[in-house]
């Protein structure tokens, strides 16, 4: 007979028990990050890898940037970086954004191995499932989905960009760009990112639908595919499919409107470039870190907007970071809840755990004070606007990669503080303190006392 702990395993022979300690599974996942951001960061050390001699620090940053799928960068990826380390900055990509739990069931799978127990113990902190039996076809939905979707988005924008880079460099570029976009990473081969197309409505469109896809869920996804009724969907994809629509559509509406009459942004557009260029924005902010209009140029109100959209990010289990779009709501129908004086939080006739709720606030608060801490070492070692600094913490904790121009003068110590953000973005602040916490088991309960809130 065995009982699994979280930190070690209880093993009972013979009536005599054997104590075997075990790495925890986010102490797995966040080595399997690491060991992958060090051999990226070799990879393009090598000279085939650049044009110019690059430094470790330099590599390092890009790596981490493209294992997080952040999209922050300190050295031109277009000019820095040749063919090769390109590619393998796309490979990394795409490491990172699916999951390397990913390929490493479908592997196992194609090889006829057997997940053990603590590899599946694994498997369910990455793909946020609570079910063991779910993963090896959670697994399998979310590479074949991925593909399929990488393969539309690649044959568009190949077959567009022809005319325009020659069939050799749109296929290299229509490859990039997919990967980049589906897995919301915001890395371009341009230092304009995609300002040169803020009026073309077929990459607007294809790269936000990439990014929308690929920021959604994979759950969501899968789910809506099996079920193909609105009704058939579980509370979780109905709150993430209708939070994602009305989050963007009012962030398009509000940047519209705060942008219309800039100079610097919207104003010299047409009108059909103002409505791509608000739609653009208001969707590659929620953790995909491209741009058609200079973010350092915005109008403040629309900088705050896009901190609270970073902020909150994307879906479960998908490519994108932050604390979550159901986790945000989870947080507002919680908050209404007390309002009300309601005992219970429900949602689609369903009634939220409390252990959800807790989860939710925990998630949020470690998030903030992450942030919080972050900007208060990055005043101490940059010199630059605070709005420059606040704008660059949350976007790498949000592994979003937007920035307003902070982010190639970053100091030593600075580009060491972005690092740590855009990992802690990507490995998830609940799992990271949930390796941190040593895990113990209470079962002395203590009578209930009343504390003045407020």
């Amino acid at each position: 007979m065995m009982k699994w702990h979280p930190s070690k395993t209880l093993i009972v022979r013979n009536n005599k028990v054997h104590q075997k300690v075990n790495a925890a599974p986010p102490l797995i996942l966040a080595g399997s990050f690491i060991c992958l951001i060090f051999i990226g960061t070799l990879l393009l050390m090598l000279p085939i890898s650049t044009n110019l001699p690059i430094t470790w620090e330099q590599s390092l940053f890009t790596a981490t940037s493209a294992v997080t799928v952040t999209g922050l960068v300190i050295i031109d990826t277009g000019t820095s970086f040749t063919l090769f380390g390109q590619t393998i900055i796309a490979i990394l990509i795409q490491c990172g954004g699916i999951g390397l739990m990913t390929f490493a069931v479908v592997t196992l799978i194609a090889l006829g191995g057997k997940i053990g127990f603590l590899q599946q113990v694994v498997a369910k902190e990455a793909f946020n499932q609570t079910d063991a039996s779910t993963i090896l076809s959670v697994a399998k939905s979310v590479l074949l989905f991925s593909l399929i979707i990488e393969m539309i988005g690649f044959v568009i924008l190949s077959i567009y960009w022809s005319n325009e880079l020659g069939w050799a460099d749109s296929l290299f570029h229509g490859f990039f760009y997919t990967v980049s976009a589906f897995n919301n990473a915001g890395f371009a081969l341009s230092p304009q990112s995609l300002s040169k197309y803020v009026s073309d409505p077929v990459v607007n469109f294809t790269i936000s639908a990439l990014l929308i896809s690929g920021g959604l869920g994979f759950t969501v996804w899968r789910e809506a595919i099996k079920s193909k009724s609105w009704d058939k969907l579980s509370p979780y994809s109905k709150t993430m499919i209708l939070a994602t629509i009305v989050i963007n559509l009012v962030a398009f509406i509000v940047i519209y409107c705060i942008e219309y009459n800039n100079p610097n942004t919207l104003q010299p557009l047409s009108e059909s470039g103002k409505l791509l260029a608000s739609w653009f924005q208001a969707v590659t902010t929620r953790t995909a870190g491209f741009n058609t209009l200079p973010i350092e140029q915005l109008e403040d109100a629309s900088t705050a907007l896009m901190l609270l959209l970073m902020f909150i990010g994307g879906g479960s289990l998908s490519t994108a970071s932050g604390i979550k779009v159901v986790t945000f709501i989870v947080l507002i129908l919680a908050t209404y809840s007390y309002l009300r004086r309601d005992k219970t939080i429900t949602i689609y006739k369903r009634e939220v755990s409390r252990e959800t709720v807790t989860k939710a606030l925990a998630l949020t608060m470690i998030s903030i004070a992450a942030t919080c801490i972050a900007i208060f070492f990055l005043l101490l070692t940059e010199d630059a606007p605070f709005i420059d600094i606040v704008f660059e913490a949350i976007s790498a904790l949000g592994t979003v990669g937007l920035s307003r121009g902070l982010t190639s003068s970053l100091s030593g110590p600075g580009e060491f503080i972005i690092i740590t953000l855009m990992f802690i973005g990507r490995l998830g602040p609940l799992t990271l303190a949930y390796f941190l916490a040593s895990p113990r088991i209470k079962r002395l309960r203590y009578p209930e006392t009343q504390i003045t809130i407020g």
